[in-house]
């Protein structure tokens, strides 16, 4: 193997560009478009362009082929390659060379190849190889104006993880959250935004979730994994100025590549172990009862590909099982003492576990019948069980529910080649499933502790009993088509142009609360005699009657996308990327919806809405299933530019504006026929220290017969919504979308005779018309708050007459995020078994949405909407986040490492103390330390070849290795006015629940594997 030198760079290049990082800040290596790779290039012969080259890449392991001619300035572009190792051979003017790079998911690698000479990468002179010398060069790409950055199948494999979710190495890239909350559900997140507007791309194709919040099918309250990591071959994260293939997009995009099999057969097993009591520190909670629950996860899986015809037809297939025992406790909250519950209830308050098991399929064949065809069919099946909603909180173990979510994707895949055309089509079918719902059949029991006296007031429900709430059917369901094409044949240009239609059902189906919910003074009880469970009484009821015939609510939806894109390189050193998208989608739901005529009687008869000091028109909102039409704005102009400064690919400025368009969550938008095909009640009961006048509004007296349901749906003469929410969605509902600008520099720099790759940008994203549900009531003069207020207040006393609340949507939900993304690797390479990364993250984001107790929040009923909502920094959000990770391998041990530290996120508050009480209270983000993340996760793995082509691995991880404790539950109240004085809380900024942490005990994980 040939070692070419490398050109040294001159002292005076390399000050300019320290001087340029430093004003500019610069991004590890990022790649640009798709699942495919490209190739692209010069061609010189004898230091002359060459015209006519022949270009052909070889994937070493499958033998697929790509050939292509050069343009007559020795241009070449080898589009759309499986990443991979090829050999690169050239052939001009009957002189030959040949070379082997590796390129990953998405990248545009520059490699200028000289015919018998140099060949010239991104970290400077290329090695020529040996034909049948598999070791390959991997070019680094620093020519694209994408914040991104790539994460490989190596970190996958050697970082510490605990749950096999391929998406977790994502909180590597600057920008980036995978977030894993008290309950063990995960979401990603990227920048100001809510996990809505991530999307995720596998083998080219997205996942987005169409009915649930959550932005990734099937992630909506789930504790599994998307798709089996096994199955994955590497990926990279993309936080803004995304090409304009990407689609239904606000926040990130994540692009991945699954593993196909190869010439040689290989295979892969792995078992881990965590978990187990001995295994793990205690739980704030198992601190306090003085002992741990038992508990335990298991997951394993195993992998296995190969040939079934050489060079032409190949097959993987992959599973992955999780199961576990999650340990929970019933525990009452901080308004009541359980140790003085009476006998009946305190029974309740239990340590146990529950349940959560996962089976993970996917299959994959690929043909390859000659150079110009590629055939792949693969598919993937998820199925998880689990039961959930039980401790960690007041639900006892009867009012837990179990939770069915389901995944059925596959994906016919064919890719057609000639000299200058790239085709890539793609037929593909789903089907998600999300079943959520109460474990018992039987009344719900809820106990809450109230003042007692003339003005009594609720601190809080201690315990939950009986049947829960819950029950949900939601899903999507359909079909899609997408096909992009690639032309190389136009001089320093490569166009991207493609299509996609989708046709899918979504179903939204939810009854709350499915069995009737009875609520219980606890102490009035106690003070009227009643000392026993049986005894007690109820001072309301809450149920919603199923009604035969209604339980379905559906949308057949159609979605079309179109864009065209161009990688222009205007010089050697400048290259523009130029790029349109256009996408459209129908909802049937929506569309045709038509608002009940009833409803519409009530509206326009309604004095308080018809007064003229009413801040909306409810015309607005009535549908005549005539009067709605899809939004057609949906253009998303993306431009994006990078300039090499010295033409060596070394130092490269970058920067790019652009606008993505996401799409509105089918589970909000249903919410307007749910909640008339399945309207709710609330009946009070004349009872002690809750007394109504029986006959008047919804008082009745009590009697034991209402517990039985059927005398509770007995009240509402049939299908009636007397009393029932009115939910109304403006007729013109816009789609959410984000626009994004970003300046920055990327260099490769020699530290120590180790290329590191570095990056500095600034990205600045607003996003705009996020959905918002606000308070529809109104007051007898149109006014929403009352007199002298300008805060809260809301007329939740002022309902519909016939009808109850009336809650309506409109767009209005916007934030504003600045962030400075630094970030530097150090890849491991067989020369230099050592890598690191570096990860940094200045955040100084904003929102409008107030009272938002998380990035999801989509109701306010503090104010009338959001027009003159003063913006405050956004909650959930670190400003301040660090993470880096190392690989080692010495003395036939392999160590790795990953440290995440983070400045407190920001917690929602109601101020009411620095003004004269609520009525004038403001909303504020406030920060509390003991709620930073501190996090170290270790560890340490040993292989033994066995000689046979059989390996066989043993790996301890450790994490959490210091017991930090992230805790998340505050007390934000800073005080209150009381006659006239500000009377400050004792208790301001103290933990207000220690038992919930967002982050692991220390825990150790024990791991086997087997690889041939």
């Amino acid at each position: 193997m040939k070692q070419i030198a490398r050109t040294s760079t001159p002292t005076r290049k390399l000050l300019s560009c320290a001087l340029a990082s430093c004003l500019l800040l610069g991004a590890a290596p990022v790649f640009a478009q798709s699942t495919g790779a490209t190739i692209r290039g010069q061609v010189m012969a004898d230091s002359a362009p060459a015209a006519q080259a022949q270009v052909t890449a070889t994937n070493i392991a499958t033998g697929l082929t790509r050939s292509v001619q050069s343009t007559a300035n020795g241009g070449y572009s080898l589009a759309g390659l499986p990443p991979g190792t090829y050999k690169v051979d050239v052939n001009a003017g009957g002189k030959t060379t040949t070379q082997n790079i590796t390129v990953a998911v998405g990248q545009t690698a520059t490699v200028n190849l000289g015919v018998g000479g140099v060949a010239e990468t991104a970290g400077g002179a290329a090695t020529t190889l040996d034909a049948v010398q598999v070791t390959a060069q991997a070019v680094v790409e620093t020519k694209t104006s994408e914040v991104a950055t790539y994460v490989s199948q190596r970190q996958m494999e050697a970082l510490p993880q605990a749950s096999r979710n391929f998406l977790a190495f994502a909180d590597t890239v600057p920008g980036m959250v995978f977030e894993t909350r008290s309950n063990s559900t995960s979401q990603l997140k990227s920048g100001a935004q809510s996990a809505n507007g991530v999307n995720v791309f596998i083998d080219g194709v997205g996942q987005k979730s169409y009915t649930l919040a959550g932005g990734i099918s099937g992630q909506t309250q789930s504790q599994g994994n998307p798709f089996p990591q096994l199955a994955i071959g590497e990926y990279k994260v993309i936080t803004s100025n995304y090409k304009a293939e990407y689609d239904q997009i606000s926040s990130a995009a994540v692009t991945a590549v699954t593993k196909s099999g190869t010439n040689e057969f290989h295979g892969d097993f792995f078992w881990d172990k965590t978990g187990i009591r001995d295994w793990r520190e205690s739980t704030p909670i198992e601190d306090k009862q003085g002992f741990k629950n038992p508990s335990g996860e298991t997951q394993y899986g195993a992998a296995f590909g190969g040939p079934i015809v050489k060079d032409k037809l190949f097959f993987f297939v992959t599973y992955e099982g999780k199961e576990f025992e999650r340990p929970r406790t019933v525990r009452t909250d901080d308004s009541v003492n359980g140790a003085a519950l009476i006998p009946e209830l305190a029974q309740y308050l239990v340590s146990t576990s529950v349940p959560f098991n996962e089976d993970l399929w996917f299959g994959k064949l690929t043909w390859q019948p000659g150079d110009a065809h590629l055939f792949e069919l693969s598919t993937k099946r998820r199925s998880e069980s689990e039961i959930t909603d039980i401790g960690n909180g007041t639900n006892s173990v009867q009012s837990g529910k179990t939770n069915d979510n389901d995944s059925t994707r596959y994906d016919l895949r064919y890719q057609f080649n000639s000299l200058n055309w790239l085709n890539d089509a793609h037929l593909t079918y789903e089907d998600d499933t999300f079943n959520p719902r109460a474990m018992y059949l039987t009344n719900g029991q809820r106990y809450a502790a109230w003042t007692q006296g003339p003005n009594p007031s609720e601190i809080g429900t201690f315990i939950h009993l009986g049947g829960g709430a819950d029950f949900q059917n939601k899903g999507q369901k359909g079909w899609g088509f997408q096909d992009d094409l690639t032309f190389m044949g136009w001089e320093r240009h490569t166009i991207k142009m493609g299509v996609k239609f989708k046709s899918i059902d979504l179903n939204s189906f939810e009854q709350q609360p499915y069995n009737p919910q009875f609520r219980y003074d606890y102490y009035a009880n106690l003070q009227a005699g009643n000392t026993s469970v049986a005894d007690m009484v109820p001072y309301e009821v809450q149920f919603a009657p199923s009604y035969a015939g209604a339980r379905n609510i559906e949308s057949k939806n159609k979605q079309y996308g179109i864009y065209i894109q161009d990688d222009w390189d205007v010089t050697d050193k400048l290259q523009l990327n130029l790029g349109l998208r256009y996408d459209y989608e129908t909802s049937s739901s929506f569309e045709d919806f038509v608002t009940p005529q009833g409803v519409v009687d009530a509206l326009r008869g309604w004095a308080n809405v018809n007064n003229p000091n009413v801040d909306y028109d409810y015309n607005d909102y009535i549908s005549t299933g005539k009067n709605r039409k899809p939004f057609k704005d949906a253009w998303q102009p993306r431009l994006g530019f990078s300039y090499d400064l010295f033409n060596d690919q070394r130092h490269v400025i970058f920067g790019g504006v652009g606008r993505a368009y996401d799409r509105n969550v089918f589970d909000y938008i249903a919410l307007e026929r749910s909640k008339g095909a399945f309207p709710s009640f609330t009946y009070r009961f004349n009872t002690p220290n809750h007394p109504c006048d029986v006959g008047v509004g919804n008082c009745i007296a009590f009697d034991p017969s209402y517990y039985d349901r059927e005398n509770l749906y007995a009240l509402i003469a049939g299908p009636s919504r007397a009393g029932a929410e009115v939910d109304l969605i403006n007729n013109d509902l816009k789609v959410p979308y984000s626009d994004q600008v970003s300046l920055g520099m990327r260099n490769i720099v020699q530290v120590g005779g180790q290329d590191w790759n570095t990056s500095a940008a600034v990205a600045y994203i607003e996003s705009h018309d996020g959905i918002l549900f606000t308070l529809g009531n109104r007051r007898a003069d149109g006014s929403y708050h009352g007199p002298g207020a300008s805060f809260g207040s809301s007329p939740w006393g002022d309902p519909l007459p016939g009808y109850g609340n009336i809650i309506k949507a409109d767009n209005g939900v916007e934030t504003r995020i600045t962030q400075v993304l630094l970030s530097a690797d150090k890849p491991f390479t067989s020369e230099s078994p050592w890598g690191v990364t570096l990860a940094y993250t200045y955040s100084d984001a904003k929102e409008n949405r107030g009272n938002a107790a998380n990035s999801d929040e989509h109701y306010s009923f503090d104010y009338p909407n959001l027009d003159d909502v003063a913006f405050v920094p956004s909650v959930g959000i670190s400003k301040h986040r660090f993470v880096a990770t190392g690989i080692v391998e010495y003395w036939g041990l392999q160590f790795s490492a990953k440290l995440t530290v983070a400045s407190p996120p920001g917690k929602d508050s109601l101020n009411c103390y620095f003004v004269d009480g609520c009525n004038n209270g403001y909303f504020e983000t406030l920060y509390f330390s003991p709620s930073r993340q501190r996090q170290l996760d270790l560890a340490i793995q040993k292989e033994w070849d066995t000689g046979t082509d059989l390996k066989l691995r043993v790996r301890g991880d450790v994490f959490n290795v210091t017991n930090d404790r992230s805790y998340t539950n505050f007390n934000t109240n800073r005080g209150d006015y009381q006659n006239g004085v500000a009377v400050p809380n004792p208790n301001f900024g103290k933990r207000s629940n220690d038992e919930i942490l967002a982050n692991l005990p220390r825990t150790f994980k024990l791991s086997f594997g087997l690889h041939w």
